[in-house]
């Protein structure tokens, strides 16, 4: 009876090594997908717009979480592929400042288009705008400095975004602002002679589009980045954006005439000031240069004052 329960007990353990070894080659066995291969799991989707899918992973290589954006080679407009696609690569390789998000890496394959980037944990301003409503001027004050810096070094690198809106102005761990999507960007946009090329085609969302853009004619890229800005200081402080976008022609109507602001929303007048300038007509609009010059720009901040996801008290 002892050596029955012995053979059976043995056959039971060489049983088990069996599986565990055929566990261990189907695991060997399995094909990598091509994300695998480069070091990154793939998580969940972090969302979707027009022309890729974004979704967090873990990579190996940095120890951290990044954000991947894939483009379906298949599904998308051969325009898109063609043209923005590439510039978009093109131009993010060449960027690196603290408050544009950091690009990794490339990966092409026969259908899709891996773009790496930096992951940002607290979601984007407009997350912030739909939770809170209004966001408080201190808060405000400090992203919108960021959003600046960002933009001038894009300036002065010859690059042009197209596409400044509250979504694409993410926040890091430390909230700290992150221009992202350069889906729509230029760049070598600077002449020999300084000056800025025009642009024809039209990009963006048509809430932040500048008048000149809407109007259908060549724009100065640089300007109709500024009037951007200048929506997005807007709804950062009111919560609303300021221009009725449910159809054209009113949308059109209104970015020709002087900016309204809300009655029952408290906001300093040197805020308001700003919005207007930079919500101006072309020839009054402010340079991205000058905005710092402005008196709601320059109110002191408190080194001691850190700032984060929730309303300053």
């Amino acid at each position: 009876m002892a050596d029955g329960a012995e053979n059976t007990k043995n056959d039971g353990t060489r049983g088990q090594a069996k599986l565990d070894d055929q566990t261990t080659a189907a695991a060997k066995n399995k094909k990598q997908s091509v994300l695998e291969t480069h070091g990154y799991t793939i998580g969940r989707s972090l969302g979707s717009g027009a022309y890729a899918t974004v979704k967090i992973a873990v990579s190996e290589r940095h120890k951290a979480d990044v954000a991947i954006k894939i483009v379906s080679k298949i599904k998308e407009a051969d325009d898109y592929l063609k043209k923005f696609l590439p510039r978009e690569i093109e131009v993010v390789k060449g960027l690196e400042h603290d408050n544009l998000i950091r690009y990794y890496q490339a990966i092409e394959t026969t259908h899709r288009v891996y773009i790496i980037m930096e992951y940002a944990e607290n979601g984007s301003l407009l997350d912030v705008i739909k939770k809170e409503g209004q966001i408080d001027e201190i808060r405000t004050n400090k992203w919108f400095r960021e959003i600046v810096a960002a933009v001038q070094y894009c300036h002065e690198n010859g690059v042009v975004h197209r596409d400044i809106k509250c979504e694409n102005l993410l926040l890091n761990k430390d909230y700290n602002i992150k221009l992202s999507d350069f889906g729509f960007a230029r760049n070598n946009m600077i002449r020999k002679n300084g000056q800025v090329k025009m642009s024809q085609t039209f990009c963006g969302s048509y809430a932040y589009a500048s008048p000149e853009i809407l109007n259908g004619k060549p724009y100065q890229p640089t300007m109709s980045d500024v009037w951007s800005i200048g929506v997005v200081l807007f709804a950062m402080v009111f919560g609303t954006l300021p221009f009725d976008d449910t159809t054209f022609p009113k949308l059109l109507k209104q970015v020709q005439k002087p900016v309204v602001f809300p009655q029952d929303i408290p906001v300093a007048d040197s805020c308001k000031d700003l919005i207007t300038k930079l919500l101006a007509p072309l020839k009054e609009r402010l340079k991205i240069t000058d905005i710092k010059n402005e008196p709601w720009y320059q109110l002191p901040v408190s080194t001691e004052t850190k700032v984060t996801g929730k309303k300053a008290r």
